[in-house]
């Protein structure tokens, strides 16, 4: 009898852990290198230090390079998102976690490409796991 109580906690924690959640959207469409939004735009320093409001962005702290994937584009110009990841061996626990901080919290230090393309945002960009 306990055992199966153990299992059946188990698989309810497991199922817990691996739950995504859709959250609302922050544009409709976004600015790419490439159509899988693989390829770094730019790289940029973190002009302040950001604290993610939810899971779908992430902390930078001031200092902290930034390497730029997407950047959204808002319907009504406003709330101007970027998309990416922090790179620090400082905050190396941080490293390669993607998410979303506002433009202006940072400063593009150097540009990988000016050959971008546009293209819509999915649901998929906006699940946090």
């Amino acid at each position: 009898m306990s055992s199966s109580l153990i299992s059946l906690l188990f698989v309810g924690l497991l199922h817990q852990t691996t739950m995504a959640v859709l959250m609302d959207k922050l544009a409709d469409r976004k600015i790419c290198g490439d159509a899988e939004c693989s390829y770094v735009l730019s790289m940029a320093e973190a002009l302040d230090d950001f604290i993610a409001p939810d899971c779908r962005f992430i902390n930078i702290k001031r200092g902290q390079m930034v390497y730029v994937y997407s950047k959204l584009i808002p319907a009504d110009g406003t709330g101007v998102f970027w998309s990416g990841n922090v790179y620090s061996e400082r905050y190396v626990d941080q490293m390669g976690r993607m998410g979303y901080f506002p433009a202006p919290m940072v400063k593009e230090t150097q540009k990988f490409t000016d050959d971008t393309i546009r293209m819509q945002t999915t649901d998929m960009d906006f699940y946090c796991d």
